[in-house]
């Protein structure tokens, strides 16, 4: 069986709009390393988009789930509940940033996630509008598609969006858009547009996922703060992307000086296992009646024995720290070959949510044509990187954060290795 089969079988069955970055068919995996179905060896600077930062099959992750295996895979929390969804709870209402009591709720996917903070905002508030940032990606569903702010490929083709979501521009110094401009547009959408007494919630990534790896500035998280807190606005963080030891702290919003109201979160939450989570102020996340929130599977207690199992994991092995080490060995690397790699413009990220951006050699627009190839190049080579952005041109590095440093070392040879022949080819 070889993936070009395997491949040929998929277009057949599955529908198109399930896009793939490769025609590689995973056979099995352990930490940072990946096999194929022909026995091709990659190294993942993927972690299936920031999921498995604990590694690949970690141990101590794997024999929590064969535990809870043995004993019962569902229930439905809503019928027959069980201990760890509770104590998981506990924990993340102790470790979520912000000094305030909290509750804890459990779903799926970090898409429902945001749709159940949005619900929680709203029935908490008792106010419809809702604002985002463009660039943002906040999932697929319609409400999480009406959030994200970016319309190819998640908005096209599916018809109108969700009322009263409004936009603002994101500040990227880079593209010359200043903190500002941003706050400006806000005060400009509350005198023009949309009374602030009709906002339930402002939600924001503390760093762009999809958009690019753009961190908020600090201003900007302050700035928001300060109008939610003027109006009685919900902020909600959405930190799916960003959770678990990715920025070098448990969350990325311990790196500000304020505390999101609600934060969502999924992704690095289980280990790889499909488990999300919506963690807030108690007096807002009780707004809901029994029954209004919650699923059929959600708070699955695989995913609820995982998710315990790496929060022990990322205490044990101190993985914030080491991933401040992994992202400051990466940035170094990178400015070396930035050194000699003009198109290289930019640098960024907290921890080990590092990017690197890619224009034109003068500077002067956007290169997509050169990050994909560098990530073709390096796939070719056997190493799996992923490419982000609202124009395309920004190759994202999230390798687990339990990396060996001679796989690691190993990656950063192929990745110069890599951008050199692009270069070459002109």
């Amino acid at each position: 069986m070889t993936n070009a089969e395997i491949g040929k079988r998929r277009e057949a069955a599955v529908a198109q709009g399930v896009g793939v970055q490769t025609g590689i068919y995973a056979e099995r995996a352990l930490n940072s390393e990946v096999w194929d179905v022909e026995g091709n060896r990659y190294i993942d600077f993927a972690a299936g988009i920031a999921v498995v930062n604990t590694g690949h099959c970690h141990p101590k992750v794997m024999d929590a789930v064969q535990k809870q295996v043995s004993n019962f895979t569902h229930t439905c929390h809503q019928v027959m509940p069980y201990e760890n969804y509770v104590r998981l709870a506990e924990r993340l209402n102790e470790k979520v940033p912000g000094d305030f009591e909290k509750k804890t709720i459990f779903v799926t996917t970090g898409a429902e996630a945001v749709e159940n903070a949005i619900k929680i905002a709203r029935a908490a508030t008792g106010r419809p509008a809702v604002i985002a940032f463009g660039g943002a990606f906040h999932g697929r569903t319609f409400m999480g598609m009406s959030l994200t702010g970016k319309v190819a490929p998640y908005k096209k083709g599916f018809g109108a969006m969700m009322p009263d979501v409004y936009h603002v521009p994101f500040p990227v110094e880079l593209h010359g858009s200043s903190v500002e401009e941003a706050l400006g547009a806000l005060t400009k959408l509350f005198k023009a547009d949309l009374d602030p007494e009709r906002v339930a919630a402002i939600i924001l990534e503390p760093v762009q996922g999809e958009g690019g790896f753009y961190p908020a500035p600090a201003a900007l998280m302050s700035g928001v703060r300060a109008l939610c807190n003027e109006y009685g606005i919900v902020m909600i963080a959405d930190e799916v992307q960003t959770g678990f030891a990715r920025t070098g702290n448990l969350f990325a919003m311990e790196g500000y000086d304020v505390s999101a109201d609600i934060t969502t979160m999924a992704k690095g939450l289980a280990g790889g296992l499909p488990l999300a989570a919506v963690t807030g102020r108690a007096g807002l996340m009780d707004a809901a009646a029994p029954g209004g929130l919650g699923g059929t599977y959600g708070g699955n207690p695989l995913g609820i024995a995982a998710a315990n199992a790496v929060l022990d994991v990322i205490e044990e092995e101190d993985l914030c720290a080491r991933a401040n080490e992994l992202g400051s060995r990466l940035k170094q690397r990178l400015e070396s070959i930035r050194a000699k790699t003009p198109e290289m413009v930019d640098i960024r990220g907290p921890g080990f949510m590092v990017a690197a951006e890619f224009n034109t050699a003068d500077g002067s627009a956007p290169n997509p044509d050169m990050a994909n190839a560098i990530r073709a190049e390096a796939l070719e080579r056997g190493l799996v990187l992923l490419t982000c952005g609202v124009y395309g041109n920004v190759i994202r590095f999230l390798a687990p954060i339990t990396v060996q440093d001679e796989v690691f070392a190993e990656a950063m040879d192929i990745l110069e290795a890599s951008i050199e022949a692009v270069k070459a080819r002109g």
